[in-house]
């Protein structure tokens, strides 16, 4: 059982799959765009490998055939902010841990795929944009995950080291943004990728419920 982390000063968290319960709907949204373009549908296993990812990433992986993406990326976002019904809520005790944490003293932020508008949907949407102190997406920085960038600018931003930082995420993505930013790692169980795709890249500790972070950080 690994002990507790001390010493860390900035948790970031990926939003879709850690905090938020958003794979199904992202898998559907993807799904139902490919079939209104009579593009081959990507299965759920194909969409669930690109999530974390920043957006123009994903259709490169799911759609590499397609020279241009405005039409896939009109209608995916049409179908994932307006017409896709599937559920999103916030995992089981995320606000109950978020506030545990502030009061701890950890400063808290978040590093995602999404882009800065879709970002700013969600933070407003699930009421929890001010516990964190910093936030960014994939579209604000040169190179997304898994490259450190997103992680180097919030350990700018708050004067941070990479030992006092980790990163809590879904994806493998998420862990070697942390692994390349010299940062520890902790993967959630619940998100879009399985256990053993996450433990080969060694984070810290695996969680399965997300109170489990209480318990972790000091």
């Amino acid at each position: 059982m690994a002990k507790p982390l001390t010493g860390i000063k900035l948790i970031v968290f990926d939003w879709d799959g850690t905090i938020m319960d958003s794979t199904g709907r992202i898998v559907s949204a993807m799904q139902e765009s490919a079939r209104r373009l009579d593009l081959l549908v990507p299965t759920d296993e194909a969409v669930k490998g690109i999530i974390g990812l920043g957006l123009t990433e994903c259709l490169n992986i799911l759609f590499p055939d397609l020279g241009c993406h405005k039409a896939i990326t009109e209608e995916y976002r049409y179908q994932y902010v307006e017409a896709d019904q599937t559920p999103t809520p916030v995992f089981e005790g995320v606000e109950e841990v978020l506030q545990t944490l502030k009061a701890k003293g950890h400063m808290l932020a978040v590093a995602t795929g999404k882009a800065r508008h879709g970002l700013d949907r969600v933070l407003d949407e699930s009421g929890l944009r001010h516990y964190f102190e910093h936030t960014i997406g994939a579209d604000e920085v040169d190179n997304a995950k898994p490259a450190p960038d997103m992680l180097d600018v919030l350990m700018q931003k708050t004067n941070t080291k990479p030992k006092e930082v980790v990163m809590i995420g879904d994806t493998s993505f998420d862990l070697e943004m942390a692994n390349s930013a010299g940062a520890y790692s902790i993967g959630v169980t619940f998100g879009a990728q399985t256990k053993s795709k996450l433990i080969a890249f060694q984070p810290y500790k695996l969680i399965d419920s997300f109170s489990e972070l209480v318990k972790i950080t000091l």
